[in-house]
């Protein structure tokens, strides 16, 4: 059973890797002994991270600085994961950045870098991995969020990004099944990041809602993503395909009015 959810040759990328929940991912890669790739743009948190995960699991790591609003970055982020490792097998797209403020209030730049990246982004590394991926197969794993399925009053262009990127899981899903590509999404709900921090300051009394309301009583946090993702790498999802996955501690499920 074990053999199931082992990585051992494989090659991970995960875009936004060096914080948050793309961190947790990493880790979890790294412990089910996949070669991990962080692609950000953050050199110096880049390079504490693969560090740390060459250190503590003992694999191959590589950081590449890669801004996924720009098509050529996430070009060469691809050639420089092949001439390192001669393989993709891999790839999470989690990258992602907000604006909070009302609707009424966004500008088209602002509007236009959300989707730049959290959702054209995602797309265009996906296309990026395509043709190494047909060779021998290849999973895909697209961040969503919680806002994939609610609707959100001052982060309007992040939650229609995250909507739009379970329709992209499942749209890619069914184009690439016959490749043997597996494309599914995981939702997260309120995790402990440092892209949460803007919420907790924007909407006072955020904490005890969250733990109010969710019935698992807590924020997640990156470590939580470890083993969902590692499922949906594995030859133990070999037959998952187009699914979106909550990892909310049932927040999404609770009818609790607060």
């Amino acid at each position: 059973m074990d053999t199931l959810f082992r990585l051992d040759g494989k090659v991970a990328i995960v875009t936004g890797g060096n914080s948050g929940i793309g961190e947790g991912i990493a880790h979890g890669f790294a412990m089910a002994g996949a070669a991990v790739v962080v692609a950000a743009r953050d050199q110096k948190k880049t390079a504490r991270v693969t560090e740390e995960i060459k250190q503590k699991y003992g694999v191959p790591t590589l950081g590449i600085q890669t801004d996924v609003s720009n098509e050529s970055s996430i070009k060469a982020m691809s050639e420089e994961t092949l001439s390192a490792f001669s393989r993709i097998d891999i790839l999470v797209n989690n990258a992602g950045v907000n604006v909070r403020k009302p609707p009424q209030d966004f500008s088209s730049a602002e509007w236009d870098e959300v989707m730049d990246v959290n959702l054209k982004g995602a797309f265009l590394c996906c296309q990026s991995v395509y043709a190494e991926m047909c060779k021998q197969g290849g999973k895909i794993i697209n961040v969503g969020s919680i806002t994939s399925i609610f609707g959100s009053a001052k982060t309007a262009a992040y939650a229609s990004s995250k909507g739009g990127i379970v329709q992209l899981t499942r749209s890619l899903a069914v184009a690439w099944a016959p490749d043997q590509i597996q494309v599914n999404a995981i939702l997260p709900g309120w995790i402990d990041t440092p892209l949460t921090q803007g919420s907790r300051k924007t909407f006072p009394g955020l904490d005890h809602h969250v733990e109010h309301r969710c019935p698992a009583g807590r924020w997640g946090t990156p470590a939580d993503f470890a083993g969902p993702a590692v499922f949906l790498a594995s030859s133990a999802s070999a037959f998952v395909t187009g699914e979106t996955l909550l990892v909310d501690g049932g927040y999404a499920q609770s009818a609790l009015i607060v």
